[in-house]
């Protein structure tokens, strides 16, 4: 049911994430050990175009005439990574959703190429009229023009870097490919991230392959380790687009974003501001907590001005800010007394955190860009107990209170 709608031209994409329409819409793919049976359904933001840059407003991209990667196969690949990337909110989106997916889209891209050339990179001379393509055919389609900056890509990001085998023959001869392909040809995102089938697979991949390297590696022992763990990552590149020219690029896409997801929900993405304020504030066992709740608002206000995060980063994030102010000789619950929820960690549209399982923003021509929230109702922030802490996100058992849909979908911060 549609609640409410703003239509604002706004200066900043903070702001614009501020210019929303939100809906309803049934929850049936977020995490078990997040939400409960009863979860409240999660929002679903429209971001409204602005007035000056209508969504309608696509280009033909100039091409350099070089590359042979195939856009027309994939098509709906790049509309997809288009829209995740769409200009105003690429850099708010960057962590979750717009940079696994562009990461994702160079792998199969490339990958698909290779089932005509045998080959599982680009050579140097293509990669940088190639990239270009890439870049050209995104923005006309609307996304940003600063994803080189924004999701840190460079023309290496198609080559084999320093992997020494690119050759399909060769890296079919030297891997056990059948067992690579049955490992990861399909994946459970939720499993994956614990289990580590296809991830294990394609890290014994990479090793066997970055082992044929002819360059001998370098003698200082620190060196060696930098040089060959480098090695080994850009070989796993190769490995993913194999992966990508067996699969068709649909499933590819979920296989390489789930993968990324797993890496994605182990590390809270916010940097933490200098916390003196806070420590004076609510340090020394509290003597004014109209004054520390204060400092702890201010403070937390500088988090919610960075970017859109998961349910999982936000818990993440919590027991990150929780232990470093356990080291300001605060010891009281200070998430319990000042009311700090996990939303309170992630861009404020809203309170919205995104799910911890893979998603995407989509696009509506009369209503803009969407994308899924879940957890919008007041998850109180866990305090964290140093001695009790999960050794990884696998151990994470946080049992969230269902509040009533209703009552949440109508309260919105902007």
């Amino acid at each position: 049911s549609l609640l409410s709608g703003f239509h604002e031209c706004l200066s900043s994409p903070v702001d614009q994430l501020k210019s929303y329409i939100l809906t309803q819409r049934g929850a049936d793919a977020f995490l078990p050990e997040i939400t409960p049976s009863a979860a409240p359904q999660p929002f679903l933001p429209l971001l409204a175009p602005s007035p000056l840059s209508p969504f309608t407003n696509s280009t033909i991209p100039k091409l350099s005439g070089l590359c042979m990667l195939n856009f027309t196969a994939s098509q709906s690949l790049m509309t997809m990574t288009s829209t995740d990337c769409w200009a105003a909110f690429a850099p708010l989106l960057a962590n979750v959703i717009c940079c696994p997916q562009l990461h994702a889209t160079l792998v199969i891209l490339v990958g698909q190429l290779s089932k005509e050339t045998g080959v599982l990179a680009l050579n140097r001379t293509l990669a940088k009229p190639c990239l270009s393509d890439i870049e050209q055919v995104l923005e006309g389609q609307g996304a940003s023009d600063d994803l080189k900056q924004v999701c840190l890509i460079h023309p290496s990001n198609l080559t084999e870097a320093s992997c020494p085998v690119k050759d399909v023959d060769e890296f079919e001869n030297t891997v056990n490919s059948s067992e690579l392909l049955a490992s990861c040809e399909k994946i459970d995102p939720v499993k994956e991230c614990c289990d580590q089938v296809c991830q294990g697979a394609i890290s014994d991949a990479a090793t066997r392959i970055a082992l044929k390297s002819s360059d001998p590696l370098s003698m200082d022992g620190t060196h060696v380790l930098l040089e060959y763990s480098t090695r080994v990552n850009d070989c796993k590149t190769v490995v993913l687009r194999w992966l990508a020219s067996k699969l068709n690029p649909y499933r590819a896409k979920e296989v390489l974003r789930g993968l990324t997801n797993c890496n994605v929900n182990k590390v809270c993405p916010l940097v933490f501001p200098n916390m003196r304020h806070v420590a004076n504030s609510c340090g020394n066992g509290i003597s004014n907590q109209t004054a520390c709740c204060d400092a702890m608002d201010s403070y937390v206000s500088h988090l919610q001005k960075q970017t859109l995060i998961t349910n999982l980063q936000a818990l993440d994030c919590a027991t990150a800010l929780g232990l470093k102010l356990q080291t300001y000789n605060i010891t009281k619950n200070v998430y319990s007394l000042c009311h700090i929820s996990l939303k309170d960690f992630s861009l404020q549209v809203s309170g919205c955190l995104l799910p911890s399982l893979p998603s995407d923003a989509t696009f509506d021509k009369f209503s803009g860009i969407s994308f899924i929230c879940d957890l919008n109702d007041n998850i109180p922030a866990p305090w964290p107990n140093p001695s009790l802490l999960p050794a990884s996100s696998c151990n994470k058992s946080v049992r969230i209170p269902a509040l009533p849909a209703a009552t949440n979908a109508q309260s919105s911060k902007k």
